[in-house]
């Protein structure tokens, strides 16, 4: 099993929605990187760190287990959607996504403040200067200290 960390804007969708939903398309990826990640090494099973970026205490707050195999994401193709990309072909399409399932929230939220000075997350890929994709790996040393400091 791999681990991940997913960023979510949690005025746009946060741990509670999808705690709500119990299964959800984790869609909206725009980046070639991160849907890369989605499409080749990603595998169902595999467990995400649900984190809430682009708020007022960014921080990782639950976990989530991938639900499915990629797929197209629909809302490339919905000219009234945020995501519409005019250029992907339904025959080809650009961006991929997949489902992920509520395993649980954390016991408190893990804020970036701490994931930046907490020894052994050095390397954390969230803790990198620049660093601006929406899911990216995590080793299993840096999810047992994640989930350490709940």
């Amino acid at each position: 099993m791999a681990y991940w960390l997913m960023k979510s804007e949690p005025d746009a969708y946060s741990i509670d929605d999808l705690k709500r939903d119990g299964t959800e398309p984790w869609d909206g990826i725009r980046n070639y990187q991160a849907r890369n990640m989605i499409r080749d090494d990603m595998k169902v099973g595999d467990e995400a760190i649900f984190y809430h970026s682009s708020c007022k205490v960014p921080a990782a707050v639950g976990i989530m287990r991938i639900a499915s195999e990629a797929y197209p994401d629909p809302t490339q193709f919905d000219a009234n959607s945020h995501y519409f990309d005019g250029k992907s072909d339904p025959e080809n399409p650009r961006w991929l996504l997949r489902d992920v399932a509520f395993i649980r929230k954390l016991n408190r939220p893990v804020t970036l403040k701490e994931l930046k000075t907490h020894p052994g997350l050095e390397e954390f890929q969230l803790n990198k200067r620049g660093n601006r994709l929406s899911i990216f790996p995590v080793t299993a040393e840096q999810w047992d200290i994640i989930l350490g400091l709940e």
